[in-house]
């Protein structure tokens, strides 16, 4: 059945590879990616933040007030989903040839959390940034290339949600001390998120 999105929500989009392979095989591949992502995905959706490691990626996103949607999905909002097969189907494509490969790249249906608490999208912000230390890509999370993190924090133009980011936090030093791993990891709401990547 496909994921059905209700706009104005905020949502933890995420998905890991089939079998769990690597789904980001060199470099050039994470800012491929992300160019599908503003292609197929900023015209639905405003994003907050994001986390791309070989094997599986996070999101958290803001789908569109009603109004704002394109007019194809105006006119059917069970269809919000479309886009993110889009986004997968062209990847995959792209992935296919370039490494001669065949079949699925994804785990057949990706997978989304809807945000219904305010308060918890500090800690699902982190959480995502966070990720990489987790699954030990990297040791330092603030340093990770291919995470929103240095992002939120640059003045650099950009396509996320910085300021509404950095206002969950009430200010660029309160985002920076959310992101200490001891707190987010002893806060109590650890396990509930940790949860999906198992």
């Amino acid at each position: 059945m496909p994921e059905i999105f209700e706009p104005g929500h905020f949502y933890h989009v995420y998905n890991r590879g089939n079998n769990k392979e690597n789904v980001f095989i060199e470099e050039k591949n994470y800012s491929f990616f992300l160019g599908l992502v503003s292609k197929y995905i900023l015209p639905i959706s405003e994003i907050y933040c994001y986390c791309l490691m070989k094997n599986h990626f996070h999101f958290l996103l803001r789908i569109k007030d009603y109004e704002d949607l394109p007019d194809d999905l105006i006119k059917d909002k069970n269809r919000i989903h479309q886009p993110f097969s889009n986004l997968f189907n062209a990847y995959t494509k792209a992935i296919n040839k370039a490494y001669n490969r065949t079949g699925s790249l994804f785990q057949e249906h990706f997978h989304k959390i809807r945000v219904n608490d305010l308060a918890f999208l500090q800690h699902l912000v982190a959480y995502i940034h966070l990720n990489p230390v987790k699954h030990r890509f990297t040791e330092d999370f603030g340093k990770y290339k291919h995470s929103s993190y240095q992002s939120i924090l640059s003045a650099k133009p950009t396509k996320l949600k910085r300021n509404e980011v950095i206002s969950l936090f009430d200010d660029a030093q309160n985002f920076v001390f959310w992101h200490d791993f001891k707190k987010i990891r002893y806060d109590g709401i650890i396990g509930e998120i940790e949860k999906i990547d198992e």
